[in-house]
């Protein structure tokens, strides 16, 4: 046992929220209290990233009308989607993919500009600042659980309308509209396996051992 290593109940609770994060579609109207916010957004901020370039930019949505702007444009790439799933269509309209209106708070997080004068761990790889982004938003997500709240990521809208809708520098990119606030309750599996859009693939089947495919040689719990 490494010297280390969290108290019992520290680690179980970081297993916990791990395994409870939600993607929420479902809010309840609701203000979320500004010092919870302030340490949701401290957590996003601890994020690692590569290179040590932090390029993730929170923007707080607190303007109705800009929040309606953002559901509208994120309607419209909805039936985008269903458009492009073909025979799947009818069954992405009955889906709720968004909470832009219930939420008690709306956040854009975006990628910064001048990404390009950072290299270091992005020369052969230079996706990695969206990556650092993203961690960010896990941070912030399993912040939100701990903290009794949900939150749901939307990616359904067209970077360079939302850009421009947001006022963003060149160079800076939107990579989710992020819904945060009070629940009712948790959904207790991912909404898509519920609804029977997909199904959680095995660890087995994600996770190999030296080469692509070769099994990973680990006793199962």
């Amino acid at each position: 046992m490494t010297q280390h290593r969290y108290p019992d109940g520290d680690r179980a609770a970081v297993y916990r929220v791990i395994r409870e994060r939600r993607d929420m579609r479902h809010f309840r109207r609701g203000a979320i209290d500004p010092a919870v916010l302030r340490r949701l957004l401290d957590a996003a901020h601890w994020a690692p990233s590569v290179g040590y370039m932090q390029p993730w930019r929170f923007i707080r949505i607190t303007d109705p009308a800009l929040r309606r702007a953002i559901h509208a444009q994120v309607r419209a790439e909805c039936e985008a989607t269903a458009e492009a799933c073909g025979s799947r269509a009818d069954e992405v309209r009955r889906l709720k993919l968004e909470g832009i209106l219930e939420c008690g708070e709306l956040l854009v997080a975006a990628l910064a500009d001048g990404r390009e004068n950072y290299v270091l761990g992005r020369r052969t790889l230079p996706e990695m600042d969206l990556c650092s982004v993203a961690c960010a938003i896990q941070n912030l997500w399993l912040a939100a659980r701990a903290e009794g709240l949900g939150m749901g990521w939307v990616s359904l809208f067209e970077p360079d309308e939302l850009s421009r809708l947001l006022n963003l520098p060149e160079g800076a990119r939107p990579v989710a509209v992020l819904c945060l606030g009070h629940v009712d309750t948790f959904y207790p599996e991912p909404m898509l396996e519920t609804v029977g859009w997909d199904t959680r693939r095995a660890m087995d089947e994600t996770v190999f051992e030296n080469v692509w495919g070769q099994p990973l040689d680990l006793p199962t719990p």
